[in-house]
């Protein structure tokens, strides 16, 4: 699962990923972010056609019930499972995304508390979620832009606290998930896997990163566990 991250290296993001910034991108998520939530604004690297990236503001959490009945919002797809499920399946041959990143959150409960960790490659140098995004037209007419983090089976790290992990690709790889030319998603599925263990660190942080409205530079500073 990844239910919170940062894009603390925020402004870096086209130079790394060597795209260009959207206007909206350049208006929204371009800034440091420390606990970036569920239904906000994310940056992501998009190459909807070959050798055109470019970094885009989307909102974090896809909806598949549009048209009526209870509104879903899932910011999460197990990679081993998105053949299975249409929507995935639909989203895998042409509308895949990278979501940079510098470290995500997962909680341990110990005793009657829970005790927030943060979880980063181990030279602390941004990297990227793999993910898929989606469009579609909103209520009031605008054009909504969406994406989901995929997830993964736990590394050695993880496991202790979780039984999910996000995706991360190596560095390698990016181009590879992001290619449109890239279409039969079965060549694709095989890097979608634990990123290892040996290559990420984490330490405990404050427990003010449980509420979403808090996003400061704080958050990332270790604590005592």
């Amino acid at each position: 699962m990844c239910g919170r991250f940062v894009q603390q290296y925020a402004p870096e993001i086209p130079d790394r990923f060597g795209a260009t910034p959207t206007p909206a991108a350049q208006q929204l998520v371009l800034t440091p972010r420390y606990n970036v939530a569920p239904t906000q604004a994310v940056a992501a690297v998009l190459e909807p056609a070959a050798g055109e990236r470019v970094v885009d503001a989307l909102r974090w959490g896809l909806e598949p019930r549009r048209g009526g009945g209870k509104a879903m919002t899932i910011f999460n797809a197990r990679a081993e499972t998105l053949l299975e499920r249409p929507m995935f399946r639909r989203l895998l041959p042409s509308r895949r995304c990278l979501v940079p990143a510098d470290g995500f959150f997962e909680w341990e409960r110990v005793g009657g508390t829970k005790v927030p960790w943060l979880y980063r490659v181990a030279d602390g140098a941004p990297f990227a979620f793999a993910g898929l995004y989606d469009r579609w037209t909103g209520p009031d007419g605008a054009e909504v832009v969406a994406c989901t983090v995929l997830t993964t089976a736990p590394n050695e790290l993880v496991a202790p606290v979780h039984n999910r992990m996000p995706v991360i690709l190596p560095r390698e790889v990016e181009a590879e998930w992001l290619d449109p030319g890239l279409t039969d998603p079965r060549s694709l599925l095989p890097i979608l896997q634990s990123f290892p263990a040996a290559r990420m660190e984490r330490y405990a942080v404050s427990t003010a990163v449980n509420s979403s409205r808090v996003d400061d530079p704080a958050l990332i500073r270790p604590v005592a566990a």
